[in-house]
């Protein structure tokens, strides 16, 4: 029997499609990527020889490629069954090439021929679709493995040499990166709008209205809203005093039938999007759990562009629409990818089996499959049937309005019940039907800003301008997070400090390079690179000619971006000129405008920077403690920041103590640093207390003791002598031979 090796990404998938092949095959993970550029731009990538990237085995893989090794020395047939797009072919391709070096370069004598390596791809987990793809291997498809590679080479030299601007420019440890700086500049766009936007007042009049039944009894109440937004608040008095003491009645009643159609099943844009906004699931939780379910073996691949169902897949969903909701409610549907540039044709994400309705081995794998579920069944049944309803009731030729609709027939909705949505349902009256008057109120509200995106927007946007991939948006939203330039409030994304300089700079100067034209034509330039259409390196040649000498320019250039002028009335503490705003490592802060001919610095409120308050000197560096005011809060710090001591030594004050309550005993604790008892009767020497390597202890001369663990901010100087005054031995000190 021919012993097979099948080399898939994850340990979870080798075991999942170890339950469905024979036993002549071993089935092993790579773990993921196995090989990767190194982090040096200079020794990643040969630019003059034609962009070829230069790759080194992954930290902490050197095992996992051992064994691969091993296991294809013995094998006599290899098979690469990772994922099936351009990184599942990238993959592959990095483990054959492997293999083929250890066979090239492998001194084993009597080595029998080489193995066959194969490449095979499969949309499911499913026992079907392994063998399905087990009986048509293919090779490695070059095309779509050069265009992963070319956006690996692209994304490492935009970013390297972008960073290395900003560290120059801005601040050292910033970086910038090709698809994550115009999602950062979409949201640096809408934050600005917002900081532009000017309120204005206006009134909202709403009354509660009944349905008068011969003259007593009442059916449902209503809301309806007077049809104009006063913009005084003497306009808006006048209509509800009118409201408040005229006789109601219907003036008008429109009804609508109107048909709503399913959604599509997902794709992995919508699911990200739908999974936030029903389950509060953030883009990166959604992947991780999808990636579970789909090594299960319970959906299909969870990155794709597409919206197309299998006919197989069809005929499984009709089974379940007949069954569980009637045939009546069955529609076959084809849906069209909407995306731009898509990618690989692949199926939706679907189930694999819709004979299940629950399944997962976390609540959240199962939140997920039955959104999943859901979506699916519901994507081929019939339009569900609306009564769109428009109520126009009358005061006094004063013209309130109450929109509403009803289910008349439920149809897919049924399937995906959370999709109806907040539908107000009003009651069924006729033209002349007198209403009553419930309550009445009139609130002065202010027009708002622009709403910030949420995760599920951004993604909305990305995928609307072209920017990104399936596979890119829960990293770039990560990546954007991740280095401080935004933070999340609940579900929103909000631009800090650091992101709003970053973006303010990338746009100044390199406004083309993050554009959403020049991101999405460099997308469908890689599209291109997989379909054959065009060659890897006259690609990057044409993009990074250009862009290394703007980089070159822009080092002579380029101006340090400040985040705005400071207010006129606040004069620079040293030369008495205008401030700017810039941005420090603790956040925003005012600065000379002639900077950095002049140092002065006030507060981002205009008010004097505090000096350090100095606590003490600590005993064996001589240095002071400080109390300082941080971008993370307050701290103590060891000594002051200066050429001969670059990184002093800092700690966090407890958030529930008052910094200006610090004494120089808490400091010390705080830092963890030597703390003098006092001294010896006898010698004249000091006793301290310190923390070390192996615990707390006291020293007296070259005499150390241990002490228990909450000993050493604790204990006075007469403990310690008593300490000193017993034998070692009784204090379970060893005696050196």
């Amino acid at each position: 029997m021919s012993k097979k090796l099948l080399i898939v990404e994850s340990p979870a998938k080798a075991k999942t499609i170890g339950k469905y092949i024979g036993d002549n095959y071993k089935v092993v993970a790579s773990v993921g990527h196995v090989r990767d550029l190194p982090k040096s731009n200079k020794k990643a990538i040969d630019i003059e020889s034609g962009f070829i990237p230069h790759y080194e085995i992954s930290k902490s893989k050197e095992k996992v490629v051992k064994n691969i090794k091993e296991l294809a020395q013995d094998a006599d047939e290899i098979i690469l069954a990772t994922d099936p797009d351009r990184e599942g072919e990238s993959i592959a391709w990095h483990l054959a090439e492997l293999i083929k070096n250890e066979f090239a370069n492998s001194k084993v004598k009597n080595q029998k021929s080489k193995p066959e390596i194969k490449r095979v791809t499969y949309n499911e987990i499913t026992k079907e679709a392994i063998q399905e793809a087990l009986e048509h291997p293919r090779d490695i498809d070059q095309n779509l493995r050069k265009a992963q590679e070319a956006r690996r080479v692209l994304d490492r030299l935009v970013g390297y040499d972008l960073s290395g601007l900003i560290w120059k420019k801005v601040r050292y440890g910033l970086s910038a990166g090709r698809v994550q700086s115009p999602a950062l500049r979409i949201l640096m766009e809408r934050e600005r709008e917002i900081r532009a936007f000017v309120p204005e007042t206006f009134y909202v009049i709403n009354a509660e209205l009944q349905k008068t039944k011969e003259g007593t009894s009442f059916e449902g109440s209503f809301t309806a809203f007077y049809e104009k937004e006063p913009k005084t608040k003497e306009e808006a008095d006048k209509v509800y005093n009118t409201a408040k003491a005229g006789n109601w009645s219907v003036k008008d009643v429109v009804e609508t039938e109107v048909k709503r159609a399913p959604y599509p099943p997902f794709t992995t844009s919508t699911l990200q999007q739908a999974a936030s906004t029903r389950l509060s699931f953030s883009p990166k939780r959604t992947m991780m759990i999808a990636q579970k379910l789909y090594e299960s073996g319970h959906i299909t691949y969870m990155r794709t562009d597409s919206s197309h169902i299998a006919n197989e897949a069809l005929n499984y969903i009709k089974e379940v629409v007949i069954k569980k909701f009637g045939a009546e409610f069955h529609q076959v549907r084809h849906y069209k990818t909407k995306s731009q540039n898509a990618q690989e044709a692949h199926e939706a994400i679907r189930p694999t089996h819709f004979n299940k309705e629950i399944v997962g081995y976390s609540e959240d794998q199962k939140k997920l499959y039955k959104l999943i579920w859901q979506r699916t069944v519901a994507s081929q049944m019939q339009d569900a049937l609306m009564m769109r309803t428009k109520i126009i009731a009358e005061v006094d030729n004063c013209n309130f309005y109450a929109n509403g609709s009803r289910v008349i027939r439920g149809s897919w909705l049924l399937a995906d019940p959370r999709a109806k949505g907040e539908d107000i349902i009003l009651p069924q009256v006729k033209l002349g039907d007198p209403l009553s008057l419930i309550n009445l109120k009139s609130e002065e509200k202010q027009t708002e800003p622009p709403k910030r995106y949420s995760e599920a927007g951004l993604i909305k946007e990305l995928e609307k301008r072209g920017i990104g991939r399936p596979s890119t948006y829960a990293s770039i939203i990560t990546t954007i997070i991740d280095r401080g330039y935004v933070e999340k409030e609940g579900r929103i994304l909000k631009p800090t400090d650091t992101g709003d300089v970053v973006s303010t700079f990338l746009e100044n100067n390199f406004k083309k390079y993050i554009s959403d034209t020049f991101t999405a034509e460099m997308e469908t330039k890689l599209d291109q690179i997989a379909e054959g259409e065009r060659e890897y390196g006259p690609t990057l040649k044409d993009f990074y000619k250009p862009f290394s000498k703007e980089i070159k320019e822009k080092e002579e250039t380029a101006k340090i971006t400040t985040l705005g002028e400071a207010d006129p009335k606040i004069k620079c503490p040293e030369c008495g000129n205008k401030m700017v705003i810039k941005l420090g490592k603790s956040g925003k802060f005012l600065s000379c405008e002639k900077f950095p001919k002049c140092k002065g610095i006030r507060n981002l409120d205009g008010s004097e920077i505090e000096k350090a308050k100095k606590l003490g000197i600590e005993l064996e560096t001589g240095l002071p403690i400080l109390v300082l005011e941080g971008r993370y809060g307050p701290y103590v710090q060891l000594g002051e920041k200066n050429e001969t001591n670059k990184k002093p030594r800092r700690a966090s004050i407890p958030k529930d103590k008052d910094p200006s309550t610090v004494t120089f005993e808490e400091a010390v604790k705080y830092l963890s640093l030597p703390r003098e008892l006092g001294k010896h009767p006898k010698t004249g020497e000091t006793i301290s207390a310190n923390i070390g390597r192996f615990g707390p202890y006291i020293v007296h001369q070259k005499d150390f003791r241990s002490l228990k663990k909450d000993d050493v901010y604790t204990i006075k100087l007469p403990r310690a002598l008593e300490i000193f005054a017993e034998p070692k031995k009784q204090r379970g000190f060893k005696k050196k031979s």
